[in-house]
C-alpha cells in the first residue's frame, strides 16, 4: 500500500479543494462527481471527474512544470502516435490556497499494466515497440532536453553516476550492491549515444503509466518525465514488463544496435533511485524497482 503522504513537503488536496477550483474557473464542470484516484504515482493527486474526465494537482514542488510541458507538448505528439495519450483539456491556475497550476485532463480508460491483464505479451510488446519508434520520430525542434525537468532522462549515463552510487548505497541490503556496480559500470563503458536526440516518454518501465483495456494495450500516461535525448532511457522497458520471449520479440521490433541495449540496461538499474526514498511510503514504487533490477541482473543476453 502507499501511504497518503508521499512526500514530507507535499502539498495537501482533497475533494473540497477540486471543488472550489472549478467552481472559480471551470464552472461547468464544477457539479460532476468528483473521486480521488488511489495511485502509486508519486507526482500528482489524480481525481476522477464525472465519467470521462480526471483533475491533476502537483503534489510536489519538483512537478510544477509538468502541467505547461503536457498542455505545450502532448497536443502535438498526439497525432503521430498509435496509443492514446492524456491531451490536456483545460489549465487551472493557483487559486483557493493552492499554489501551483493544475489541469483537467481526459479520462483514458483501461486498468494499469499487469502481465496477468495482457491476453498476448508478444503482441503487447510489438505494441509499445511500435509507439516508441513513432514518438522518436516526430521532429524535436525546441524540444526539452534531458536534465532537470525531466528528471535527468535520456541524458549520458555519466550524468548519473555520482547519484547512482548514492543510491545504490542508500538502499542498504534490499539490493546486491556488488552485482548493481558491476552492471552499471559496465552500462557507463559502453559509447555514449552519437545520433539526434529523440522524443522521449522517459518513464515507460511504470506499469502505472501503462494502460491495458480488454487485455491489450491502449494508452500511455503520465508524461512528467518527457524529453528529447538518448533513445536507450525508453527501452529499459524491456526488463520492468517483459521476460523472456516476450522481451525477445520487443527487442527485435526495435532498430537499435547492442550498444544501445547495453545503455538501456543501465537507464533499468536508475530505477534503484525509489529504494531508499520510497522505503517508507510507497511500496508498489519500490516493488517495481526492485523488480527490473533482478530482471536486468539476470538477463544473460543483454550483458552489453
Amino acid at each position: 500500500m502507499c501511504a497518503e503522504k508521499m512526500h514530507a513537503d507535499e502539498v495537501h488536496t482533497d475533494d473540497a479543494l477540486v471543488r472550489r477550483l472549478l467552481a472559480g474557473q471551470f464552472p461547468q464542470w464544477a457539479e460532476l462527481p468528483i473521486e480521488r484516484i488511489a495511485s502509486s504515482g508519486t507526482d500528482h493527486a489524480i481525481y476522477r471527474l464525472g465519467h470521462d474526465m480526471a483533475v491533476r494537482l502537483p503534489r510536489i514542488h519538483w512537478a510544477t512544470g509538468q502541467v505547461e510541458k503536457d498542455t505545450r507538448w502532448l497536443p502535438k505528439l498526439a497525432p503521430h502516435l498509435p496509443l492514446a495519450i492524456p491531451v490536456p483539456l483545460a489549465k487551472g491556475s493557483p487559486a483557493e490556497g493552492y499554489p501551483w497550476y493544475w489541469s483537467v485532463v481526459p479520462w483514458l480508460e483501461g486498468e494499469a499494466w499487469t502481465t496477468d491483464g495482457v491476453d498476448d505479451l508478444h503482441q503487447a510488446a510489438i505494441a509499445l515497440a511500435q509507439f516508441i519508434i513513432a514518438l522518436q520520430r516526430i521532429d524535436t525542434t525546441s524540444g526539452p532536453r534531458g536534465g532537470r525537468s525531466n528528471f535527468y532522462r535520456g541524458v549520458p549515463l555519466s550524468m548519473r553516476d555520482a547519484d547512482m552510487r548514492a543510491q545504490i548505497a542508500a538502499s542498504g541490503d534490499m539490493v546486491d550492491a556488488d552485482a548493481m556496480i558491476e552492471a552499471w559500470e559496465a552500462a557507463l563503458a559502453t559509447p555514449a549515444w552519437d545520433g539526434p536526440p529523440v522524443w522521449l516518454h522517459g518513464d515507460l518501465g511504470r506499469p502505472g503509466n501503462l494502460l491495458v483495456a480488454e487485455g491489450r494495450l491502449s494508452a500511455v500516461i503520465d508524461f512528467g518525465c518527457l524529453g528529447v535525448g538518448d533513445p536507450a532511457c525508453d527501452l529499459a522497458a524491456a526488463w520492468a514488463l517483459f521476460s523472456g520471449e516476450s522481451r525477445d520479440v520487443f527487442r527485435v521490433a526495435l532498430p537499435f544496435d547492442d550498444a544501445t541495449w547495453a545503455r538501456a540496461r543501465g537507464w533499468a538499474l536508475t530505477r534503484v533511485g525509489a529504494i531508499p526514498y520510497y522505503r517508507e511510503t510507497n511500496a508498489p514504487i519500490v516493488a517495481e524497482a526492485l523488480h527490473a533490477i533482478e530482471e536486468v541482473l539476470a538477463d544473460p543476453d543483454m550483458r552489453g
